[in-house]
């Protein structure tokens, strides 16, 4: 059976992103082909610049899909518990580990600032994981579970940190006691906010 035009487009954008995600990961923006790129996806550069228009244009896309999988994590892991602070806890906990994979770290949080710039970056965080935090902050805070705070701030103040602590897990060299630290002080800065 034939693929509509709308079909062949998404399905286009799809293997460009794709691809563009291993390269961007692997690379780095600044050293990934575009010529590799649309290669491996069987595709010409013209595609990429009439669904793209850029490079830039496909990283932005790229950067899109990894901030929109990292918050479907952290919904699903969140939503393991029928407990508000348990959900917090998760939700945060999955965020961490996202982001400090492979395929995340380098597009999120390394490349992602410089090549979009820290507003546009800052506007795509704030539309997936920082989102999810403040709702759920906001319930918790509207149900007794902490103390009298501001959620906008409180919500920079956790993003912020957790940015800055996945960053400091992915430079470590065992990663994986790393993560685990993090996570505890993570726990324990929260813990700070409860209503007793």
């Amino acid at each position: 059976m034939k693929q509509s035009k709308e079909e062949q487009k998404k399905a286009t954008i799809r293997k460009l992103t794709e691809v563009a995600r291993v390269y961007f990961s692997d690379q780095g923006y600044a050293d990934a082909s575009m010529e590799d790129m649309v290669k491996e996806a069987g595709l010409t550069r013209g595609a990429l610049y009439h669904h793209f228009g850029s490079k830039e244009g496909l990283f932005h896309a790229v950067m899109e899909m990894v901030q929109t999988e990292i918050a479907e994590r952290v919904e699903t892991e969140a939503a393991k518990s029928e407990d508000m602070w348990e959900q917090l806890l998760l939700g945060c906990h999955a965020f961490v580990s996202a982001a400090v994979e492979s395929p995340n770290r380098r597009i999120m949080l390394i490349d992602g600032p410089s090549v979009l710039g820290w507003e546009t970056w800052r506007k795509m965080d704030q539309q997936n994981s920082m989102r999810l935090l403040h709702d759920q902050l906001q319930l918790m805070k509207e149900h007794g579970y902490l103390k009298p705070v501001s959620i906008t701030s409180l919500t920079h103040l956790l993003s912020g940190a957790m940015n800055e602590a996945v960053l400091w897990v992915c430079q470590m060299p065992d990663q994986q006691q790393a993560l685990v630290e993090a996570t505890s002080s993570l726990t324990l800065m929260l813990e700070g906010f409860k209503a007793k």
